[in-house]
């Protein structure tokens, strides 16, 4: 399956809607779409998981490298709408405790 990126900018904040699956084949896609908009200082990067359901380590990785980027040019990321099996890898690696992610889960419950 593809990942689609659709990316709104307001004046402080840019939401990145994202639906399909992140893995080895769409990770670059979303890593070329997400790390520019981390590296504006004060900017809040907000990314929508609602129709993401599949993720593996490769798209660990890239809100790892995003986190990191984050961190470097004082922006900020916050992660939204999660659904339960997705969220359960955050949570695994413990990534959960040092990612800003929204408490509102989508998909199941805990």
């Amino acid at each position: 399956m593809n990942l689609s990126v659709d990316i709104t900018n307001e004046s402080e904040k840019s939401i990145v809607n994202l639906s399909g699956e992140i893995d080895a084949y769409t990770a670059p896609q979303l890593k070329d779409a997400v790390l520019p908009l981390t590296k504006t200082p004060e900017h809040t990067v907000e990314i929508d998981l609602e129709n993401v359901n599949y993720m593996d380590s490769t798209g660990l990785g890239v809100f790892i490298s995003a986190l990191k980027s984050t961190k470097e040019h004082g922006s900020k990321m916050k992660l939204v709408n999660i659904q339960d099996r997705v969220l359960r890898l955050f949570k695994i690696t413990g990534l959960d405790e040092i990612m800003d992610i929204n408490s509102a889960i989508r998909g199941g419950s805990e």
